[in-house]
């Protein structure tokens, strides 16, 4: 899980510095900035957490593209049907939270795969007496908006029907984020939803409110 360029810029700095503060460095900048005596004479520390550091920045900086082409061997490995367009879009909006390659596919792994259990500790923070009526509502509402659901338009048409109903804006969102998710994890809601699409939206919150009541 992890990029080349985040393995070469860690190793080089155990045992070695350019003789300043500068840690992130690309290969020709460490060949350029070499110099024998700023080697240390004693054992480097292989701290790993650096290494993850290292690795987050480099994910970061990297194209959603170049990110989409590394996980295609393993996502088709998964039985998931390769979109290059659809997954670097997915990575685009949770590739900040990851440290490895490993981490980014776990975190995505939701936009291919509908959530089929729920985290209990949500559920039994989040799923009151009224949320399944409340998202057969939202449903409906859904029901009439455009196919693609657009994030900043669909967010306006969802939270002015809260507001008219008079529900809570935590108690809706925190349930319609696990009937997507199926946990209390990821980016911002309405991007989730423009992502998958208002079929696959009223699929998992149908599921939920059948599996939770």
């Amino acid at each position: 899980g992890y990029l080349p360029e985040a393995v070469i810029n860690f190793l080089a700095l155990l045992g070695w510095n350019p003789g300043n503060d500068i840690e992130l460095m690309t290969l020709d900048e460490m060949v350029r900035l070499f110099d024998l005596t700023h080697c240390s004479k004693s054992g480097a520390k292989f701290d790993y957490e650096k290494g993850k550091w290292f690795n987050h920045h480099y994910i970061q900086t990297s194209s959603n593209e170049r990110l989409a082409a590394l996980l295609r061997p393993s996502l088709e490995a998964a039985g998931i049907t390769f979109d290059a367009d659809y997954v670097a879009r997915a990575i685009g909006l949770t590739k900040e939270r990851a440290q490895t390659l490993l981490e980014l596919e776990e975190q995505i792994a939701y936009f291919f795969t509908a959530p089929t259990a729920y985290d209990e500790k949500t559920v039994k923070k989040r799923w009151k007496e009224d949320s399944a009526a409340q998202l057969t509502e939202l449903a409906a509402l859904l029901a009439t908006q455009p196919e693609d659901l657009p994030s900043e338009a669909t967010e306006e048409v969802v939270k002015a029907w809260i507001e008219e109903k008079g529900y809570g804006l935590g108690a809706v969102m925190n349930c319609f984020r696990l009937a997507l998710v199926g946990a209390a994890k990821g980016p911002h809601l309405f991007d989730i939803i423009e992502l998958l699409g208002r079929g696959e939206t009223l699929q998992r919150l149908q599921r939920a409110i059948e599996v939770l009541g």
